[in-house]
């Protein structure tokens, strides 16, 4: 798909929402810088650079210290920082498909890009630089304006809905790529190999570290370590890949021939248990509602097939589901991962906490047509979150001999990118990836 269109029906969008907060807070101007590059304590390297989320949502341009200056009534600018360097590339502009929206300048120091903006009236300034931006005259991080660019960002335009739809595609090569290379006795190590090159990506463009976990590596959510020896006989893969700046987020767990056939059985059951949670996806009614659903049915999964020994109420209304689902049931997802803003209960504030009983919730906003956000149920055994129950007066509610029996295999998790559109929602992973 051409993307230039695309793109400048989103700027011009970008540019109206930016003058309405501009308006609202009696700003005349907005910069938003793209952040500084930092360096470890006590060395000289640097961490892998991420741009201010909201300047990458303006403008796909990599990089530190560059600026756009939005005005109403006026082209958006955008200074680039080129310093004269020869020790890395610094690649002159290039005519791409988003050039054409903005008003390009050059500046080669961090300094002389904001030296380069000058006077544009009373000034909000959006980013990591707050010194410099003061010494500059601009007003740094107003939360009355960073709390509104939060709210309208949850909003996506066609131009990042294909954005994410891209990066779905990239991610979905990269996880067939990996399931491949774990059904032929792969290590985790050379799994995420097999990810990286499907994807045709490099780690430092990845939106986040990969999880692979093999067998009873699964019951870490956020296992980080890609042993090079060994194979398993489940997989469970958290990895995406990013286009233009967005990301995916995207969760598959594979078993093995070899498997437990009761283990295999749950899996199945979560991959259509998580369809229908997909299917609540519905503008005007609120994101908590998939969450809670996602408890009830797993509870009712975990009763059916003899995990849990008690009724629904008892595992919802006693939290026992908390024990095998710890988190929440996703996040709004964009430029960042986990896309800001997800709490907020209003365009100018506040907000809008989790339920009582599940403070991992990350996403409680009522939904509206162009949200984007993860559907992402599992299930898991975790021992650290069972053992408080294996003594005492909930133990009977607990098949202890059967989750022994499917520990090994640490855990399932399911997770799809889901758009709300005007009649339900569009299944951007599920459109690349069956299950």
């Amino acid at each position: 798909m051409d993307l230039s269109q695309l793109f400048r029906d989103h700027v011009a969008k970008m540019t109206k929402t930016a003058a309405r907060t501009l308006s609202e807070t009696k700003y005349d101007a907005l910069v938003l810088g793209a952040g500084s590059q930092m360096v470890y304590y006590a060395d000289d390297m640097e961490p892998p650079f991420r741009t201010n989320p909201h300047f990458a949502s303006v403008a796909p341009l990599r990089g530190p210290h560059h600026a756009i200056v939005l005005k109403p009534g006026r082209k958006p600018r955008l200074v680039r920082w080129a310093p004269r360097d020869y020790w890395y590339e610094r690649a002159p502009f290039a005519q791409a498909f988003w050039t054409g929206e903005f008003d390009l300048d050059e500046a080669d120091s961090a300094e002389g890009v904001l030296a380069k903006i000058g006077s544009v009236g009373r000034t909000a300034f959006v980013g990591e630089d707050e010194t410099r931006a003061r010494t500059a005259g601009f007003t740094a991080n107003p939360p009355e304006v960073v709390k509104r660019l939060d709210w309208d960002r949850a909003v996506k335009t066609a131009y990042e809905i294909e954005c994410l739809s891209q990066a779905s595609a990239a991610g979905a090569r990269g996880h067939l790529a990996a399931k491949e290379a774990f059904l032929k006795g792969a290590s985790e190590l050379l799994i995420h190999h097999a990810f990286l090159q499907g994807a045709g990506a490099s780690e430092d463009l990845l939106p986040y570290p990969t999880i692979v976990c093999l067998d009873e590596k699964a019951a870490i959510l956020h296992y980080h370590a890609k042993r090079s020896t060994g194979s398993g006989r489940l997989l469970l893969l958290d990895a995406g890949a990013s286009h233009l700046g967005y990301g995916c987020d995207i969760t598959r767990t594979s078993v093995a021939p070899s498997a437990d056939a009761r283990f295999k059985t749950l899996a199945e059951a979560l991959d259509a248990l998580q369809l229908r949670l997909c299917a609540m996806t519905k503008a005007g009614t609120s994101y908590v509602e998939i969450h809670l659903a996602a408890h009830r049915e797993i509870g009712l999964l975990l009763i059916q097939h003899g995990v849990l020994k008690c009724s629904i109420d008892e595992a919802v209304d006693r939290h026992y589901t908390s024990v095998f689902f710890p988190h929440g049931v996703g996040h709004h997802l964009g430029i960042q991962v986990h896309d800001i803003g997800g709490h907020q209960k209003a365009r100018d504030g506040g907000v809008l906490p989790p339920p009582q009983g599940h403070p991992y919730l990350r996403n409680t906003r009522i939904m509206e047509e162009g949200h984007v956000f993860t559907i992402e149920p599992g299930i898991y055994f975790v021992q650290m979150l069972l053992d408080p129950h294996r003594a005492g007066s909930t133990s009977g509610a607990f098949n202890w001999d059967l989750i022994d029996a499917l520990a090994p295999y640490g855990g399932i998790r399911v997770e799809d990118n889901v758009v709300v559109t005007a009649s339900g929602h569009r299944n951007l992973t599920r459109e690349v990836l069956a299950n």
